[in-house]
Order: C-alpha cells, then sequence, then structure tokens
C-alpha cells in the first residue's frame, strides 16, 4: 500500500492566512508550485501517493485564518495521510538570516527524524544551511493532524539569495525535500 503524504502549501493567495512578503515575492506564491512539484515527484512514485493542500494558485482555503488552518488539518485526517509537511518561507528583520528549519510537534515524535531528513535533502540538494528541527507545539498544523506532521521553512523569503532560489527553482526545492522523503522511508 502506498505511503500518502499531504502537502500543504502554506497560506491562501490573498487574506484570509495570507503569509509573509519579502524581495519582491510573497509566500504564497513561492510555495504553491514548489508543493505541486513535490507532489507530482511523490506521484510518479508507486510507493507514494500525495495530495495538495491548494490545488489551483488562486485557490483559497477558508473564511478565516483559524478556518484556512482548519481545512488544511482536515483534509489530511479524513484522508488518513501517513504524513503531512507544511510548505513555508521564513521571514526575518535580520536580511542576512538564511537557511532551512523545521518545526515538530515535539522533538521525540515519529514527525522529527522525518523533518530531519527533509532537511538533510533540502541541504544537499540547494545548498542552503540546515538550521535543525525546534518543538513547536503551539502551531495548530503540528497540534490538530492525526499523522506525524512538520512544517517546513525552506529558505527566508528576507533574503535575497533565499527568496530568488525559491522563486526560480521550485523543482530543485522539490527534488531536495523528495530526497530527504525517500532517505527516511529508506527508499
Amino acid at each position: 500500500m502506498a505511503i500518502k503524504i499531504f502537502i500543504d502549501q502554506g497560506h491562501n493567495p490573498m487574506n484570509p492566512n495570507a503569509g509573509a512578503e519579502g524581495n519582491g515575492y510573497r509566500e504564497q506564491d513561492l510555495v504553491y508550485p514548489i508543493g505541486r512539484a513535490l507532489a507530482a515527484l511523490l506521484n510518479a512514485n508507486p510507493n507514494f501517493e500525495a495530495r495538495t493542500s491548494r490545488n489551483s494558485p488562486d485557490e483559497i482555503l477558508g473564511t478565516s485564518t483559524a478556518t484556512s488552518l482548519a481545512a488544511r488539518v482536515n483534509a489530511a485526517n479524513s484522508w488518513n495521510a501517513d504524513a503531512f509537511i507544511s510548505l513555508h518561507a521564513n521571514a526575518s528583520d535580520i536580511v542576512t538570516a538564511s537557511g532551512s528549519e523545521a518545526f515538530v510537534y515535539s522533538l521525540t515524535s515519529t514527525a522529527a527524524p522525518l523533518a530531519e531528513d527533509i532537511l538533510i535533502g533540502l541541504s544537499d540538494a540547494t545548498g542552503l544551511a540546515n538550521r535543525g528541527v525546534f518543538p513547536r507545539p503551539t502551531l495548530y498544523v503540528l497540534r490538530r493532524t492525526q499523522m506525524p506532521a512538520l512544517l517546513l521553512e525552506i529558505g527566508f523569503i528576507t533574503n535575497s539569495n533565499d527568496a530568488r532560489l525559491m522563486a526560480e527553482n521550485p523543482n530543485l526545492i522539490a527534488r531536495g525535500i523528495y530526497n530527504g522523503i525517500l532517505r527516511y522511508y529508506g527508499f
């Protein structure tokens, strides 16, 4: 039976629940094609089945931030996904901040080693620094999912190099995440 991976392209194309902006880019626009490319890679592998939270770049989930987050979690839960990966772009007032990091409910959860492997795959593919895995039990998408879940901050939208990499190389980023998933599942 295929391993079911739910890919959440974080945020909506506009409010409610729009994402960060920086260097002329919007977070929700950067993570959408990365999520679609990752789903295509997974669906091309008979060991996996993938679904995405947004199926068009202009799709809006929910009517508020709370209902947007609930729609993502409910879709993954009702599908009985084996893993939930929420894709995001980080932001900082420090424009030199760079690299990838992941958040999980707990460092003792089964999501933590998946997050570690994804960060390794992403760093190997892109050269982005691996900033590590951190617990964040307050995040709705980590608290309310019924499967191992992680929130991946791919890079910093406020760093011109990270932002350009996310905008210009979504397939490379998707490949890095995919390689990390393969590493975790032993394929």
